[in-house]
């Protein structure tokens, strides 16, 4: 990798975990921008393509690692997080005592606050920067980046950043408050896909087709992502393959719940969501894209699909 400091140029090898179905992608176009790369990740042979463009794959989160380097994790939820960065007490002790860790997980802002502080004691910067969009944004590289953190250490990571999406929206120096935005932003996308389940449910039971009535809604005054990403999902019930398993849309649910709680903010419509969700979850939709919490409308108004 290389990183400018005035006319210096440093060059190290980038770490990335994680190879999931955003993390692959991900780790690809740093790999295409021309960075080396060191991968890891718990099925290994999910790792062969980088492999095959000359990524190395070592066995362990700690092999990533190089001193003063950056890491970048793509983990599935807070335990696998905190499995990475907090079950080898030495891990962080590859770093040399700096380096930067950036996290790109969705995860409760506690748990972003509890590993900044167990970085910091090691000399090693905490950076959150959660990503919005599927896999098939990550792999043209046009993703939205939140991110947070130490100054500095947001500096060198950008231009890394800016090969991965199409903009970076910075939420300070506390990298929970990223992690917070994007539970936010993920609470905004299931609302839209509950609202455009009731409204097609609404449309076919009175004679509109559910996708002519997504046609008019995302050509007209929702015109946006949510809308034209999901509505023609939603509107012919087509959720395999997944892009984000609901599974782990409802551990994001779950997770708006919780602040709320935590905050005393009423969330009516998370609440509603959160029953939608269970209810998916006991008719065995888990591995179904989250899209799928649409079929819920369908069921309650004795509709087949």
């Amino acid at each position: 990798m290389k990183l400018m400091s005035g006319a210096q140029t440093q060059e190290m090898t980038l770490g990335f975990i994680g190879l999931g179905n955003m993390g692959l992608p991900i780790a690809t176009n740093l790999l295409k921008a021309g960075y080396q790369l060191r991968v890891c990740n718990r099925t290994t042979q999910k790792a062969a393509p980088l492999v095959e463009a000359g990524a190395k794959l070592v066995s362990s989160p700690a092999e990533t690692i190089e001193p003063g380097g950056i890491v970048f994790t793509m983990l599935a939820d807070d335990a696998a997080v905190e499995s990475v960065a907090l079950s080898d007490p030495n891990l962080l002790d590859r770093f040399g005592g700096s380096g930067i860790h950036v996290s790109m997980s969705t995860i409760a802002p506690e748990t972003a606050r509890d590993l900044a502080e167990h970085h910091a004691k090691k000399g090693v910067a905490y950076l959150a920067s959660p990503v919005i969009g599927r896999p098939d944004r990550a792999a043209t590289g046009t993703l939205f980046l939140l991110l947070a953190g130490e100054g500095n250490a947001k500096q060198k990571v950008q231009p890394l950043l800016k090969v991965l999406g199409q903009r970076i929206f910075d939420f300070g120096e506390k990298p929970w408050i990223a992690n917070t935005a994007k539970l936010i932003v993920n609470f905004n996308i299931v609302a839209a896909i509950e609202s455009m389940a009731e409204a097609f449910t609404l449309a076919e039971k009175n004679g509109i087709p559910r996708a002519k009535m997504a046609e008019l809604l995302s050509e007209t005054l929702f015109s946006g992502v949510a809308y034209k990403g999901y509505g023609d999902h939603v509107a012919r019930h087509e959720y395999e393959p997944a892009g984000f398993r609901l599974r782990l849309g409802w551990k994001d649910v779950r997770l708006v719940l919780q602040l709320a709680q935590e905050t005393e903010t009423p969330m009516p419509i998370g609440s509603l969501l959160r029953d939608r969700f269970l209810s998916a979850l006991a008719k065995n939709r888990g591995d179904l894209d989250w899209s799928a919490l649409a079929l819920g409308a369908s069921d309650d108004a004795g509709l087949t699909t």
